[in-house]
């Protein structure tokens, strides 16, 4: 996996049973999320997150929001998810294909419009979206 490179398909699982794969998504900018609910830097992040994903969706953005909580954690799962502009899918294994072993929380990876990866929160020391990342990395990929 590479910046450049195709980007891995990946499908969210939806809390409310729709399924949507990034293959269904090309011409979007598209950003995968991975959070949990008792993670504190995650739920900084994604106010910030849902602000900027409703006020770019006009533009070809899209977001998937993939939560590590267990089913035994829905409801609260649940009341986070109806804060937020995107959709969100309980991530059933720790693992996520090519994306590898998800173990640092919150990350994030972008895919441009061609449905090639843009982003790659790995290589990022400080990985939680702010405004000004957002706007560093997500802007030109929605202007391209």
């Amino acid at each position: 996996m590479a910046i450049g490179q195709p980007a891995p398909v990946a499908v969210l699982h939806t809390l409310d049973g729709q399924t949507l794969s990034t293959a269904d998504m090309r011409g979007q900018v598209v950003i995968l999320t991975f959070w949990a609910t008792w993670c504190d830097p995650c739920r900084e992040e994604l106010p910030i997150l849902s602000r900027f994903a409703a006020a770019h969706a006009a533009q070809g953005l899209r977001v998937l929001g993939f939560c590590l909580d267990g089913p035994d954690r829905l409801a609260q799962v649940r009341t986070v998810a109806e804060t937020l502009s995107f959709p969100v899918g309980l991530l059933p294994s720790p693992w996520f294909g090519a994306y590898g072993r998800i173990w640092r929380i919150p990350v994030s990876f972008a895919i441009d419009r061609a449905g090639r990866l843009a982003y790659d929160g790995w290589n990022d020391p400080h990985p939680a979206w702010t405004p000004e990342k957002l706007r560093r990395v997500v802007l030109p990929l929605l202007s391209a």
